[in-house]
């Protein structure tokens, strides 16, 4: 649903543009959102480019969150570089070691002299991209985190209470029994992202390190730790869970299998991004409930607060003081609450700021809309440790793939969840080397 922030249409012809916008000064976006998503960004786009007349933001779509950034790393050795550039979280480390190739956030936006304060932004949304100095490098625009998604249709089917979601993982099991028990469903629960949620949001969830170093924030000399017996034990669940019929594995990367089985009501529950929400609601037919990720009790801790996904806009060097004036005036005016509320209610992406998530509230969406705001209650529940504030390694997009890797051959009985979690970290540490060397 779009409102009147995002309203205006754009101009199709050269032949309409007026002649002012001849002397705008352009900016270059490159994002990684297609469909909806890709649309609604665009509208912001438009809606800065119509609240003034000195610049205009041109978006361009790149393709996945890899290809956008790997091509923008490749546009800055021609010399073609984009102003402004949408990496995904995971690209942090790779994107802060690229020296000579990034302005900082900060510096840019006081070197143009636009008013920014960090104390404006959800400090569990900006801690994962400021430098140990609290100096935030690049701007959260669409930051994200796994929450649950369960059918309360199956749930009823199945004798459960659907207004409850489960809160452990023991009430994610005997639900899922439940629902296997009754024909309700042929399968309890899925996952997509496997190793954004049954590994980095598990351990920071269950307040675990992932690696030395608080995660990789204080120094690329880091190394993972994740191979613990937690780990492993719930690695093995899964896999248990999955030979009785309880879980689905959808498959590596996104799990391109999760969502489809979730609208098709073969799952009860799926796990995946809050930004997903509005597709969940667009895509299935019947009531949808929401709920925080799943814990084991017996944790001391646990829940701790979960750490975000989607991405934010990096700011390239080559361009002239005007230009870096232009992408400080749009971060500026993607920061109002009007406009980031707009934002987080249309997309289900967190809003970045206390002040769009007051007006939010204020406006009663989360009253119409329950469980909107879990997204939000899971991020802010503690503040954040070492362990919860978010990962910085390099190499990471890589060693993602390892991780789902090693987590497929404990789903084909190949390894034991502590035989998986030991190759994951041998090989991600190889990775973690590699990139360090390549910084010398």
């Amino acid at each position: 649903m779009k409102r009147h922030v995002f309203g205006a249409c754009l101009v199709a012809t050269t032949a309409l543009t007026p002649v002012w916008a001849q002397a705008q000064t352009t900016i270059n976006w490159w994002h990684a959102l297609g469909g909806e998503l890709g649309e609604l960004l665009e509208g912001v786009a438009e809606a800065f480019n119509e609240s003034q007349d000195e610049f205009r933001v041109v978006p361009s779509f790149r393709g996945t969150y890899t290809e956008a950034m790997t091509g923008a790393i490749a546009a800055f050795r021609a010399n073609q570089q984009p102003h402004i550039v949408q990496v995904f979280e995971v690209g942090t480390g790779t994107m802060m070691a690229a020296e000579g190739a990034i302005v900082p956030v900060y510096q840019m936006m006081a070197d143009a002299g636009v008013r920014f304060d960090p104390a404006d932004y959800l400090d569990a949304v900006v801690s994962y991209y400021t430098d140990p100095n609290g100096n935030m490098l690049s701007f959260p625009f669409n930051s994200s985190t796994p929450i649950m998604y369960y059918n309360k249709d199956i749930f009823e089917a199945a004798g459960l209470d659907p207004e409850t979601a489960p809160a452990t993982w023991a009430d994610v099991e005997a639900a899922s029994i439940a629902i296997l028990e009754s024909g309700a469903a042929p399968c309890g629960f899925t996952t997509s992202w496997p190793s954004w949620v049954m590994l980095e949001n598990f351990m920071a969830w269950h307040n675990q390190p992932l690696g030395t170093l608080a995660n990789g924030f204080e120094g690329f000399d880091t190394e993972f730790v994740f191979n613990t017996e937690l780990l492993a034990s719930h690695w093995d669940n899964l896999k248990a869970w999955q030979d009785a019929g309880a879980f689905r594995w959808g498959g590596p990367g996104p799990g391109p299998d999760a969502f489809p089985a979730f609208y098709a009501g073969e799952c009860g529950i799926v796990f995946g991004s809050s930004a997903s929400r509005a597709g969940v609601l667009r895509n299935a037919d019947f009531n949808v409930g929401f709920g925080m990720l799943p814990f084991y009790d017996s944790v001391d801790g646990a829940p701790q607060n979960s750490i975000i996904g989607g991405a934010t806009l990096w700011v390239l060097t080559g361009h002239s003081d005007e230009e870096y004036r232009g992408v400080a005036r749009f971060f500026s005016f993607v920061s109002d609450p009007e406009v980031q509320a707009q934002w987080h209610q249309d997309t289900g992406y967190l809003p970045i700021t206390q002040a769009a998530w007051d007006l939010t509230a204020e406006q009663g969406f989360y009253d119409e809309n329950p469980g909107a705001d879990i997204s939000i209650q899971q991020m802010m529940l503690n503040e954040p440790t070492e362990n919860s504030r978010g990962l910085r390694f390099g190499n990471f997009v890589q060693i993602r793939d390892v991780i789902s890797e090693e987590m497929e051959a404990v789903m084909t009985g190949a390894k034991t969840g502590q035989q998986a979690a030991d190759d994951a970290v041998r090989r991600g540490n190889a990775l973690l080397r590699e990139f360090e060397a390549g910084l010398n």
